[in-house]
């Protein structure tokens, strides 16, 4: 399987930010792919967010710039980098498991990596899981790392 394009779900938290670059370079560095960091921010998030970053509660700035600033894909941006992995940064605001599929469907993804708290079946059935509908619902391999 040529890997080409890999789709990394970059969150908000920092203990899984690191083997989630891990991976992500584990994975694309062997086979030169370029990478794809997406955040995915609630409105409110991203208000907030934007609000941080200094952009200004009316600045006319697409989710890509906010998510470019944002620390979580800085960070992991940073060790791509650092291991010579070419990556873009991508921003949206939605549904986290929607806009994930969406962008790996628009940019042709050959593998996701998406996180996840490794909640228990129980917790998945009554809080839902956007790793598991990711999983079930995305048209390429996924790689699922579990928070340490």
């Amino acid at each position: 399987m040529s890997l080409d394009t890999v789709v990394v779900a970059v969150g908000d938290e920092a203990e899984r930010t690191e083997s989630v670059a891990r991976t992500a370079i584990d994975v694309a560095g062997p086979a030169g792919a370029t990478v794809r960091l997406l955040h995915v921010f609630s409105e409110e998030g991203y208000e907030r967010v934007k609000d941080q970053l200094e952009f200004g509660p009316d600045a006319e700035v697409a989710p890509d710039d906010v998510a470019a600033r944002h620390a979580t894909i800085r960070e992991v941006g940073a060790m791509l980098s650092e291991a010579g992995i070419e990556y873009e940064s991508h921003g949206a605001v939605g549904d986290t498991s929607e806009e994930v599929l969406e962008l790996a469907e628009r940019v042709g993804a050959d593998m996701l990596i998406v996180g996840g708290r490794g909640r228990s079946a129980a917790g998945k059935a009554v809080f839902g899981s956007t790793a598991q509908k990711i999983l079930s619902n995305a048209s390429c391999p996924v790689t699922y790392v579990r928070a340490p």
